[in-house]
């Protein structure tokens, strides 16, 4: 009999199979296949899936313990399997009794019958045996990284590298944005108190609340009316440090979100803006600019929306320059990898090349529609080097009338950040926040 607890294990293995193997994202796979388990079983899927893939190499160096020979490339799936089963063993409080039933039964449900007394006696041994206070079997199994991705932290951060590594590892904490045009960040902490939710505010970033625990969005008090959006607090840096020196003019700034989608920074530059400004969000991925619709939407914002390349705007610009651009540029992601372990499995060494290429040309690109005097923020959500401070220096280097503005948007944020040759980093997990890179870049006004 197929129960909903093998359902959910082999569903968690063929998701995770999906990703190391067939090279898919992971929220995707998850969103293709969250409706085979039940309503009720849908975050413990989450938590399996994220879990498993947080600890992947750890994980198969005690799998390649346990088996005497790797599994033939059509029972791979039983392989991820095995890492949900010592998964949950290792780190979720459900019974080890419980963990060995469900996860074998899921073998029936993977149709893989015969592999059950495998995975049976893999589950066993482990519980048996002491693998967990063994020596890691490397260093990728030690940090749950590839080796590529250690080595160049290491390089960027010699002094950090370990503790970014095990930010990495961690569950990122939910943050929301409070939209300051309807309610201030604390007045909706009485709010979230009213209905039983803890929550915090941090200096520096004042529309930014930490809850102590998740929860869905459905149940935040405001949410269907615009009073309130899931946004990391280093995401929300970037709508005040753009806007810090326009809204003091008279006139109306007319202000640039490329790459824009799914529209959390849009929304927070319409939210602090308010009438003052004038927007245009442009990405290329015309799901994303669904999504980034439905965002503003919500929140009763409107922007100028269009579908296209941001590195070509031949095909879209209308000639008007802009007061401030925002370039969320195209990055390895290697920030907000605790969000995203799949990231780990996902991004090659090989892709930074590729990457500070387009992140230099897409620089170039909208250089010339930011009108003398304008401000360019540029921000990545990577920790890497290569993709931050070093595009910016080079992009310096070859741009005469560009330069630094190193002004940040309020002084309490100072300390959340490490000053860069160009810009400046907030490294994953400090004060909770994810990894992102900023640097303002200001056209020089004609003498």
């Amino acid at each position: 009999m197929k129960t909903t607890g093998a359902i959910v294990r082999a569903v968690a293995a063929e998701v995770v199979d999906g990703v190391v193997n067939d090279g898919r994202s992971l929220d995707v796979a998850i969103t293709e296949n969250e409706a085979r388990v039940t309503p009720d079983n849908r975050s413990l899927l989450r938590m399996l899936c994220y879990g498993t893939l947080r600890q992947h190499w750890r994980l198969q160096s005690w799998i390649d313990q346990l088996i005497s020979k790797p599994l033939r490339k059509r029972d791979r799936v039983v392989n991820s399997l095995l890492a949900v089963g010592l998964y949950q063993i290792v780190e979720m409080r459900i019974p080890d009794h419980a963990v060995v039933s469900e996860t074998v039964a899921a073998t029936r449900v993977l149709r893989r019958p015969k592999l059950s007394g495998l995975v049976n006696a893999c589950l066993r041994r482990f519980n048996r045996e002491d693998l967990v206070s063994g020596d890691p079997a490397d260093e990728q199994a030690e940090w749950n990284h590839p080796t590529w991705l250690i080595e160049r932290i290491k390089k960027d951060w010699p002094g950090d590298w370990q503790a970014i590594l095990a930010a990495n590892d961690e569950r990122a904490p939910m943050w929301l944005r409070v939209n300051a045009a309807k309610v201030s960040a604390n007045q909706y902490l009485d709010r979230l108190r009213d209905v039983g939710m803890d929550a915090e505010t941090i200096d520096g970033i004042p529309d930014a609340v930490r809850l102590a625990e998740p929860q869905m969005v459905e149940n935040l008090p405001g949410f269907a009316d615009g009073e309130t959006s899931v946004q990391d607090a280093a995401a929300q840096i970037a709508a005040r440090w753009l806007l810090k020196d326009r809204l003091s003019h008279s006139v109306t700034c007319r202000v640039l979100d490329a790459c824009a989608a799914p529209g959390g920074k849009s929304g927070h530059l319409l939210e602090v803006g308010g009438d003052d400004i004038v927007l245009v969000a442009v990405d290329s991925d015309p799901t994303r600019i669904a999504r980034l619709a439905e965002n503003l939407a919500r929140i009763g914002r409107n922007a100028t929306i269009i579908a296209a390349d941001a590195s070509k705007p031949e095909g879209w610009w209308d000639g008007m320059p802009f007061d401030g651009i925002l370039l969320d540029a195209p990055c390895s992601a290697s920030g907000v990898i605790r969000r995203h372990p799949d990231i780990k499995l996902l991004r090659r060494e090989s892709d930074l090349g590729h990457l500070t290429t387009l992140q230099l040309g897409v620089l170039g690109a909208l250089w010339p529609l930011l009108a003398p005097g304008g401000l360019l923020l540029y921000a990545t959500c990577s920790v890497i080097a290569a993709e931050n401070d070093e595009v910016v220096g080079q992009f310096l280097k070859d741009h005469d009338d560009a330069v630094e503005n190193d002004v940040l948007p309020n002084n309490n944020i100072r300390d959340l950040m490490r000053r860069k040759a160009c810009g400046y980093q907030i490294l994953p997990g400090t004060a909770g926040l994810d990894g992102f890179y900023y640097a303002a870049l200001q056209k020089k006004k004609v003498s």
